[in-house]
Formats: structure tokens, sequence, C-alpha cells
């Protein structure tokens, strides 16, 4: 029985940067949850990093309203970013001055970014029980008290003898 999960897309078009720089900060929000790709690109120090930002709330947005349109149940915790691409848009060509008279073309990238954010589908699996995590804690709390107290012992035993040797190598050497 497949269940259909709806997308919720939004595109950002004519961005003065090219591809490549656009696809390093997409990289890093693709796949995750909708909270933690806004922290990234809140935080990230690239120059279309706000612009990624903007177009993640509005994607957001969308979900919101168009679940309120269709009147379906939205949870908006539960989202995480689909699909982000950055393609490529038209190239404005420019020309440069050179030497001697002469010109260098050189081409300005454009770039068409698209967004889409879409609802997990096992969102029962993402929650940890509380009653597992007390338990799993405190046993390891309790095996972690006893267990370094015995290595403790055994280093501080062991390390005399070793100095003891240092020692009687040291007196040794300085006969001969």
């Amino acid at each position: 029985m497949a269940v259909e999960t709806k997308e919720y897309r939004a595109e950002a078009k004519f961005q003065r940067v090219s591809p490549q720089k656009a696809r390093l900060v997409l990289d890093l929000i693709k796949g995750r949850g909708v909270q933690e790709a806004l922290e990234t690109a809140a935080f990230t120090k690239k120059r279309i990093a706000p612009v990624i930002h903007k177009l993640l709330v509005s994607a957001v947005d969308n979900a919101k309203y168009v679940a309120g349109e269709q009147g379906t149940d939205l949870d908006v915790d539960n989202l995480y970013v689909k699909q982000a691409l950055a393609n490529d848009g038209p190239r404005m060509k420019r020309i440069r001055p050179a030497p001697m008279g002469r010109a260098y073309r050189y081409q300005r990238r454009l770039t068409h970014i698209v967004l889409s954010v879409a609802e997990r589908a096992n969102a029962e699996n993402l929650v940890t029980r509380v009653d597992e995590a007390e338990t799993v804690k405190s046993g390891k709390k309790t095996a972690a008290k006893k267990a370094p107290a015995k290595k403790a012992a055994a280093k501080k035993a062991a390390a005399p003898k070793v100095a003891k040797k240092v020692t009687t190598v040291k007196k040794a050497s300085k006969k001969a």
C-alpha cells in the first residue's frame, strides 16, 4: 500500500550567481528537516545563502497555504527538504578591455533555484521513547563508576616499576 506524499515547491529564477556556487549551499540543506535547513541557511557565509533561506521559508509557507486550502492535516515539524536544484539560466555576455585595444569576452552566469519540501512518511520512527533512554543512561552510569576505579589502581601500580628500571639503567650508564 503506497502512500502518496504531497510536495510543495518554491522557485527563484534569474539569480545572479553561478549554479556551481548555489549548489554548494543547496547540498548542505538537501534531505534535512526544515528547521535544521533554515538554521543552516541562516548561518552559512555564502552570498546566495540568504536567498536560499528566503526560498525555503516560501516553500514552507506554500505548504501551509495549500494544506489549509485543501483542508488536509500538515505537520510543519515533519517537513524535510526533498529536492534542491540549481539549474543554468541564461548567460550574460560581457566584454573586458584587454591590452593593445583588444577585448576579452566573459560570461555572467544566472541560476534558477528550485526547492521542494515534503512530509516524511515515517514520522513514528523519529521520536524515541523517554523510558528507554533513562534505563540505558542509568545502566551506563553504574557500570562507568566501577570500571575506572579498577583501571586507575592498575595504572598507578605499573608506573613505579617502569620508573625504577629507568633509574637503574641511568646509574649503570654513568659508571661505564
